[in-house]
């Protein structure tokens, strides 16, 4: 397994292994703004999402939702890593979260017209993207200048714990303000995205070193590819995910088993979506307080392969209440991969690249939710909603196979530093 760069900053006063992990404002500010925009994106995607699938009646809307939020990583991936490592991250992110506050408002016009029509949703989705193309990869290049080397594990698994803890309010605080108020909804959705903006300015960060022999032009915004190419297991650490999740994610189905299946209305809706944050903020805490030593491969692999087993047991449920356990289960086993994949992609990466090595990822993440989102409405067009499920799961669990077998890498790796 790929060691650690030489060239991994740490904060100045580095956090201790043992001290606790929110002692030090820095993480702090930084935890409050991710929970503040993810608090904001989940509850507003609920929304959308609802609003979407009333005007058209048709699984493959939901996709096409998706795929809007995702286009943009893939046609921006060479600009979003390059000012990740180019600017300052943070006001990178501050740019971002104003963009995304004007977008929510600009929603209210569209939805609550007399007569809606679709396709400006989705164009204003697609503004939400472009935005989030850009702020995600700054915001991981940021945080191991946040903390120290030894306790970057913790803090990846309390700042994910943190932000699935944001997940799980969002949808089901979005339910319930679209059942009562949907205009309400979209305004306290930009104005968290406006509370996080001097938070992150708020942070302090060492500015990012940069590599005086560095390559310059195409072959520099190249670089992260290179990086990743050469690097056996974090390729098919982030490409097990990529179609893993491709295969096995179920969130666009939500609202059709809400309404269709579970006959749980909008409030059940935020329930089901706030299931796998549950189960990802039990498991980083564990793991924030038990980070992961041996093995860690292997885990990987059989956390991903129940993942896909969560996801068959979802497809057969009709209780609302084995539901949410299977979508607990799968949130669980979701983050275990994550927190795995996050600290060797930040630890392992040289400072000078790590926003480019970062939008990478960013993209290979939104291809399993977007484009995994667009498979599964797809498949539901053609094996309706459960089927769609079933197929996925099944899906996941042959992928783990091939890649268990393909990236020997991923079965060998014991360490996470």
């Amino acid at each position: 397994m790929t060691q650690a760069s030489a060239e991994t900053p740490q904060a100045s006063a580095p956090l201790q292994a043992g001290a606790p992990i929110l002692r030090r404002q820095n993480l702090r500010l930084f935890v409050s703004a991710r929970m503040a925009m993810t608090f904001a994106m989940q509850m507003q995607n609920v929304a959308i999402g609802w609003y979407v699938y009333a005007l058209t009646n048709d699984p493959l809307s939901l996709g096409l939702v998706g795929l809007a939020q995702f286009l943009p990583a893939i046609l921006f991936i060479l600009a979003t890593g390059h000012a990740a490592d180019r600017f300052d991250r943070r006001h990178v992110v501050i740019i971002c979260l104003v963009a995304q506050a004007l977008a929510s408002i600009a929603l209210l016009p569209v939805i609550f017209s007399a007569s809606p029509k679709v396709w400006p949703i989705y164009a204003i989705v697609f503004a939400l993207g472009s935005a989030r193309s850009f702020s995600q990869p700054a915001l991981a290049a940021l945080l191991p200048d946040i903390v120290s080397l030894d306790a970057f594990p913790r803090a990846v698994a309390l700042s994910t714990s943190s932000l699935q803890a944001a997940t799980i309010i969002g949808p089901a605080v979005g339910g319930l303000l679209l059942a009562w108020n949907g205009v309400a909804l979209f305004c306290l959705a930009a104005t968290l995205n406006a509370i996080a903006a001097p938070l992150i300015a708020g942070v302090t960060a060492r500015p990012a070193r940069r590599d005086p022999n560095e390559a310059t032009g195409l072959k520099r915004l190249l670089a992260g590819f290179s990086y990743l190419r050469g690097n056996r297991f974090l390729l098919g650490a982030i490409s097990l995910d990529l179609f893993a999740v491709l295969f096995g994610g179920v969130t666009a189905l939500l609202p059709i088993f809400a309404r269709d299946i579970l006959q749980v209305g909008p409030a059940g809706l935020g329930l089901l979506r706030s299931g796998p944050a549950m189960g990802a903020v039990i498991v980083g805490l564990i793991l924030a307080r038990h980070p992961l030593r041996r093995s860690v491969g292997a885990i990987m692999l059989w956390s991903v392969a129940a993942y896909g087993v969560a996801t068959i047991v979802f497809a057969f449920s009709t209780s609302i209440w084995l539901s949410v356990a299977a979508m607990i289960a799968f949130g669980g086993f979701d983050m275990i991969s994550m927190v795995i994949r996050q600290t060797m992609i930040q630890l392992g990466t040289p400072e000078a690249m790590r926003g480019r090595v970062s939008a990478i990822n960013h993209v290979f993440i939104g291809a399993s939710n977007q484009l995994g989102d667009f498979e599964s409405s797809v498949a539901a067009v053609f094996l309706g909603a459960a089927g769609a499920a079933i197929f996925g799961g099944v899906g996941a669990l042959l992928v783990v196979a091939f890649w268990a077998w393909r990236f020997p890498e991923l079965r060998r790796a014991d360490r996470l530093e």
